[in-house]
């Protein structure tokens, strides 16, 4: 069962990743991705690998392709110019996918798999690949682990930094204010005389002119 699973997961995989670079509509093709992206967790479910999966669920299809899929679809870009390009490195592309198909055979072959080390082990009974891998990232690898976040950390300061500008003329709200703010401060009453009526108004006199 394991190994059907795997040639359907693999199947629409290949099928899925070949529609992302053919595809005319780009939201089509980033629907492909998507899709690509999820049957590569349940590859990766397979060898156990549950942490792995669960990541490229939530941060690449949950965040990224999100994000992507608003761009594309906010952004008026003219992809037919895009594409214009894509026969001529067609044979570079075909060459690579040559060369990768080709190692993906030799790694299934009953050659290379019968071959020490390339099988997977079968992890012990009641066995936590998440548990795992947080136990050595806060033990062993504890210090590369906040290295590592520190540099995110400041690279995300840096894209802000980058796109924070003052504009004068932009209109600004002080939320602390409006949260302060009394109903006595919003609606002002003013007591107004009454106007006089269009026939109390004094006549106009006559110049003479008409005698």
């Amino acid at each position: 069962m394991t190994l059907a699973l795997f040639y359907l997961f693999a199947i629409i995989l290949v099928l899925s990743a070949l529609r992302v670079v053919t595809a005319n509509n780009p939201v089509h093709a980033a629907l492909y991705l998507v899709l690509s992206f999820f049957t590569a967790a349940m590859l990766w479910m397979l060898i156990k690998a549950e942490f792995l999966a669960v990541s490229l669920v939530l941060i690449y299809i949950g965040a990224v392709m999100v994000l992507f899929l608003f761009v594309v679809m906010m952004l008026d870009i003219n992809f037919e110019s895009l594409r214009k390009g894509f026969w001529r490195f067609f044979p570079i592309a075909g060459v690579v996918a040559a060369v990768m198909l080709g190692e993906m055979l030799l790694v299934l072959t009953h050659r290379f798999a019968a071959m020490p080390g390339a099988q997977l082990a079968e992890p012990a009974a009641g066995f936590n690949s998440a548990k795992a891998l947080g136990r050595l990232i806060y033990t062993d690898y504890f210090l590369p682990f906040q290295i590592s976040a520190v540099l995110l950390l400041v690279g995300m300061i840096a894209a802000i930094a980058l796109t924070l500008r003052k504009r004068k003329n932009t209109r600004y709200q002080n939320p602390a204010e409006q949260v302060a703010v009394k109903a006595a401060d919003r609606v002002r009453i003013v007591k107004m005389a009454s106007e006089k009526s269009a026939s109390a108004d004094t006549e106009p006199t006559n110049t003479g002119e008409n005698a």
